[in-house]
């Protein structure tokens, strides 16, 4: 199969834009590479393998594009090395360097070269295509780092394997956070996002290396096949995107830097075909409401409409996994006829005593302490009955984690006694007959 052929093909399981041949196949016109070739100069000098490596464009399809800006004595050679134009040392003209002002001033992206909306679309309809087979081994190896009920991965399971969104609620502490993260391990494998998109000219910065992890081929020689991909792109891990309470309706649309003149693509957009958790659901800076009704379309229709500062409004997928993680209830968030469009409403139980002492062992086992169930036992009879207090999956966690903190304070062996579980206990419980000035009178 031709790179002309299609956008994408199937390496492995992996959906791999094709390298471009031609200029033709990059879907790119040659002013907007003319463009990005003179910014990239217009720091210093860069032999032709370097703008190629800089562009992410293989140099055949640079070579007629330097050739036309050096007639036009935009670039002169200022040395050369190896054999052909790739080994030349090119540098911007006064005339070069005007008109790069002039590029910088219509747009100041400088990269690799953008993959344009078309492409993407395409892309993504092919991938969306091949979405993995969810089976109940698969979810159950996802969340196996996790202590979870049965009931809750029965439930989790057929929600993972339709991709529409899901409402995780219940109490405060019981993994509900956490559980994003399996639906992105149960989902598994990599993706490829574009550097880049160029709508109607306008560039969109897609890759986030805050929020996606790139692969590297020299960690796997399995990805030898990557060579045959288009280098716009970025092969990732699937994305798995949590935002919390600093969320505002501003995130969810394109952000124009007008010092820079091109766009920051929306948590959704840079979510495309992985997952986003909204954790603490209800509790962001924006109206729950308002985040909802933003989403009623995306949710329903699976594709999304963005606004460029132009007035333009252009159409991009919606493959993206939302997770609304709550400990408010959905009733008060969402009225009936947005929850009808969460098709999936999973409550995340206090775990039980038996999961409770799993959840303790794990967390022993993660400390490299030994686990002792009297000490269990300990904090039921000495904390949890008396105190009428509910089990939360968190507190195996947080309370082994004061004891570390306080053997390392006390500079003692790391280990677990009840006279430390009873002082990180009286830290981390509130007790209710001692909060304040007022219970000592």
């Amino acid at each position: 199969m031709t790179p002309q052929g299609t956008l994408a093909h199937q390496a492995g399981r992996v959906i791999a834009p094709p390298k471009p041949v031609l200029l033709a196949d990059t879907g790119l016109n040659p002013d907007m590479v003319s463009s990005l070739i003179l910014k990239t100069l217009y720091t210093g000098e860069a032999r032709g393998t370097a703008l190629a490596a800089a562009l992410r464009l293989p140099y055949g399809i640079l070579e007629p594009v330097v050739a036309q800006l050096r007639t036009e004595q935009l670039i002169e050679v200022k040395g050369a090395s190896g054999v052909g134009t790739a080994g030349y040392s090119y540098a911007v003209t006064d005339l070069g360097r005007d008109r790069a002002r002039r590029y910088f001033d219509a747009c100041g992206y400088v990269g690799p070269a953008p993959v344009p909306i078309a492409q993407y679309l395409e892309h993504m309809a092919a991938l969306a295509l091949v979405r993995p087979s969810i089976d109940q081994h698969r979810v159950a190896t996802a969340f196996s780092h996790l202590i979870v009920e049965p009931d809750m991965l029965h439930q989790l399971g057929p929600a993972i394997a339709s991709g529409r969104s899901v409402f995780l609620y219940g109490p405060p502490g019981n993994g509900k956070s956490v559980m994003g993260q399996g639906i992105g391990r149960a989902l598994g494998g990599d993706i490829y996002i574009p550097h880049a998109i160029d709508v109607d000219g306008q560039i969109i910065a897609m890759f986030d290396p805050v929020t996606h992890e790139p692969i590297v081929k020299e960690q796997d020689s399995l990805l030898r096949s990557d060579d045959d991909a288009d280098e716009r792109w970025v092969r990732v891990k699937r994305p798995v995107i949590t935002v919390g309470g600093e969320l505002t309706l501003d995130m969810l649309d394109l952000r124009f830097n007008p010092l820079s003149s091109f766009y920051e693509a929306p948590l959704q957009l840079k979510a495309n075909g992985g997952v986003l958790v909204l954790d603490d659901f209800g509790r962001q800076r924006v109206n729950a409401r308002d985040l909802l009704n933003r989403w009623v379309v995306p949710l329903e229709s699976r594709v999304d409409y963005l606004n460029l500062h132009t007035g333009r409004k252009f159409q991009v997928p919606f493959e993206v996994m939302v997770v609304f993680a709550t400990n408010l209830e959905p009733q008060s968030l969402a009225d009936e006829a947005f929850l009808r469009r969460i098709p999936y409403k999973i409550l995340a139980k206090n775990p039980t005593y038996d999961q409770y002492c799993r959840i303790f062992e794990m967390n022993c086992r993660r400390c490299g302490v030994p686990y002792d169930r009297s000490h269990v036992e300990y904090l039921h009879d000495r904390f949890y009955v008396p105190k009428n207090l509910q089990r939360r999956a968190c507190h195996p966690r947080d309370l082994i984690d004061q004891v570390m903190a306080l053997c390392r304070y006390e500079g003692r062996p790391a280990g677990i006694t009840t006279a430390l579980l009873d002082t990180v206990c009286h830290t981390y419980f509130i007790d209710e007959g001692q909060t304040g000035p007022t219970a000592a009178r």
